[in-house]
């Protein structure tokens, strides 16, 4: 089952231009743990979703799909 997380971190990542490599550079992450986010096998540590978050200037709500 795809989560509203895995769809808003691709949409996001989609919308910047950036591939998963791209993004876990930026973001100090591995491209594997970024690609296994996008796909659900693994869920990100809290101190990435703070990361995510301020990397996409977006709120942890959102990015987790609890708001629109």
């Amino acid at each position: 089952m795809v989560t509203k997380f895995q769809n808003r971190l691709k949409e996001l990542r989609t919308e910047k231009g950036l591939s998963q490599k791209e993004l876990a550079q930026k973001i100090g992450a591995t491209y594997s743990a970024v690609s296994f986010w996008e796909t659900g096998v693994n869920e990100p540590k809290i101190s990435y979703v703070i990361s995510l978050c301020k990397f996409f200037d977006v709120s942890a709500d959102y990015l987790l799909g609890l708001v629109d």
